[in-house]
């Protein structure tokens, strides 16, 4: 049976609870009762022997090395016995999964599955529910752990796109991961060619498990005998469910899939990673974990997570990625990348000296982005607005030491057939091999757009540096915008500049300090007071007396204010100046649609 044939028979169950349950609850329901089946299958061979030794009052590890797994359910009953007393259906589903081992109890606890049966119950479709499910087979000998992720997977899709209004905070859509996770893997040979090796990966913003899910699929597809170990945080109760349940589907620890606030609560401190991904919601503000936060920052500096600064509470985009930062494997352990999605802000907000400024120029001096990708907008589900992969790493091949590369992939998207929420386009294969190839291959590129005499675009084709553009259509022409390009770390850095002007008394005259080291020296006017930003590649002084010197003769720095500051103003390094149309062509249509307004009133007129 493949994932879609089951995942089919699965969404059938929507039948029995249409009327009963609106469409965006029918997850409540389907995905806690699949999970359970799904361990009822796979507990069956070995129940006998867990029933012995909980019989002979042996403690969990006994039970757990009987069952054969991490987990074990110490109840006579299973699905089979519980449809044959349909009288007590409801105490028996209940007591049923009382049995199970503490970490899959916290599953269902998490989904609050007892108020779903007891409104089952009340509808009267308890009964029929738990019968459809155990007429499933869903053993791992007839469904492996792989097909029964991607069934598992395919509903929590399903039940994210009919629930719009919470899919964006808790699914990123697949194209978007399978994106990040192509550009995570895409240097490193050894994890996807040597037999048997194992490497880990974590998500402090785990949703569903999406994002794990696919690094996984991935790595399978290109290397079937490695092994990633999944990692995990998420603070939404229902989410947390279905990834805690997702990762058992899949044969994972579980006990490394943990509930909280990833911020306020770290729960997995003294972890590092060899890979990690992460989704944080846009534009939240941190209010509620303030106080925990500043706390870390000024009690344990670079020493905790937060040192390089803090955000503005407004928005804790910035606080994900430095928890990252400090997750990362040192390089001298092999080191790690990681890809985060964030919205335009942190590549700018705030000036020189501001926290966000302050991160930015913490990654960047120490040279750890290695790639910003801007995605097409209206790509999530809850948002229309502009998002950004970041990848970072602390392995920097030798190629890309002390360089940045950007990537311009807005225009890389199709049209949906049907949008989902503020979702309207999407990336296709064709579009992922693209960014990843660019990526991959680390250089410069244009996109050339070929345009026909009547001003249609016939094609595009990606120009990579020193190649020749393409020749245009007959009667018509090429555009050429860039798509990638690589900068020094350093090009994205400046020093603001405080621009003195003295002060003058009413007769004009400056006016001089009296007192202290101001004695004798010429006074600030703070109405005349001036900043300039000044690039870290040019001299301050040099760029002083070209920009300012010639307007404001009597001017000086205060030198004691010059703040470094950085921002990666993205858009204005992929800008294409278009001249306007030429004066008559404007004219002579403007000539033609009066015309046209003339000879219409006329029509009227008569």
């Amino acid at each position: 049976m493949n994932h879609q044939s089951l995942s089919n028979f699965i969404w059938s169950v929507a039948d029995l609870l249409r009327g009963d349950y609106k469409q965006s609850e029918y997850g409540r329901v389907i995905l806690p009762f699949t999970v359970l089946r799904r361990l009822d299958c796979v507990l069956a061979p070995t129940k006998d022997a867990v029933l012995k030794e909980a019989e002979a009052g042996r403690p969990d590890p006994f039970l757990i090395r009987a069952a054969g797994m991490q987990f074990f359910n110490r109840s006579p009953l299973d699905l089979a016995k519980l449809i044959g007393d349909q009288d007590n259906i409801g105490t028996n589903l209940l007591s049923y999964i009382q049995g199970f081992s503490a970490e899959v109890r916290d599953i269902f606890e998490q989904f609050e599955f007892a108020a779903q049966i007891d409104r089952l119950a009340k509808n009267g479709l308890l009964y029929q529910v738990t019968e459809r499910f155990a007429r499933i087979d869903l053993h791992p000998n007839r469904v492996d752990n792989a097909q029964m992720g991607l069934a598992f997977e395919e509903l929590i899709r399903k039940f994210a796109e009919i629930s719009n209004e919470t899919a964006g905070e808790h699914f990123t859509p697949r194209e978007v991961i399978r994106l990040m996770v192509n550009l995570l893997f895409v240097e490193d040979d050894e994890v996807l060619t040597k037999p048997s090796v194992v490497r880990s990966i974590y998500d402090p913003t785990a949703g569903t498990g999406g994002m794990l899910s696919i690094a996984e699929e991935y790595l399978r597809e290109h290397n079937p005998t490695a092994q990633l170990t999944m990692w995990g945080q998420e603070l939404n109760p229902e989410s947390y469910a279905i990834c805690k349940a997702d990762m058992l589907i899949k044969g994972q620890d579980i006990t490394k899939i943990v509930q909280g606030n990833t911020l306020s609560d770290d729960g997995h401190p003294a972890a590092r990673f060899d890979y990690m991904l992460s989704n944080p919601p846009f534009g939240v503000e941190w209010k509620k974990v303030q106080k925990e936060v500043q706390d870390e920052h000024q009690r344990q500096g670079h020493a905790g997570r937060f040192g390089p600064g803090l955000p503005r509470v407004s928005d804790g985009s910035l606080l994900f990625l430095m928890h990252l930062l400090s997750k990362m494997r040192p390089w001298t352990e092999g080191g790690c990348r990681f890809g985060i999605v964030l919205n335009g802000s942190p590549l700018f907000t705030g000036g020189a000296g501001s926290g966000e400024s302050e991160i930015r120029r913490y990654v960047l001096e120490n040279d750890l982005v290695e790639a910003i990708i801007a995605l097409p907008t209206d790509m999530f589900y809850n948002t229309g607005i502009a998002t950004y992969v970041w990848i970072l790493s602390n392995k920097k091949p030798q190629a890309r030491t002390g360089k940045v590369q950007l990537i311009d992939a807005s225009s890389f998207w199709q049209k949906m057939r049907k949008s989902l929420g503020s979702k309207r386009k999407e990336m296709g294969e064709a579009h992922i091999e693209d960014v990843t190839r660019l990526f991959g291959s680390f250089v410069e590129a244009q996109l050339a757009t070929l345009i026909d005499a009547s001003g249609k675009e016939v094609s595009r084709q990606i120009v990579i540096a020193g190649e020749a553009a393409p020749q245009a259509p007959e009667g018509g022409k090429v555009k050429l915008a860039p798509l990638s390009r690589i900068f020094p770390t350093q090009a994205f850095g400046y020093r603001t500049i405080t621009v003195e002007r003295p002060l003058r008394d009413e007769a004009g005259k400056v006016v001089l300090g009296l007192k202290g080291k101001a004695k004798g020296k010429m006074q600030p006017d703070s109405a005349l007071r001036d900043t300039e930003n000044v690039p870290l590649s040019e001299d301050v002084e040099a760029y002083f007396a070209r920009e300012v010197k010639p307007h404001a003769p009597d001017a000086w720095i205060d030198e004691t204010k010059t703040k470094v500051g950085y921002e990666i103003p993205f858009n204005r390094h992929f800008y294409v100046f278009e001249p306007p149309r030429p004066l008559s062509e404007i004219d002579a249509e403007l000539a033609g649609v009066t015309a046209r307004i003339q000879a219409m009133l006329e029509e009227l007129a008569a």
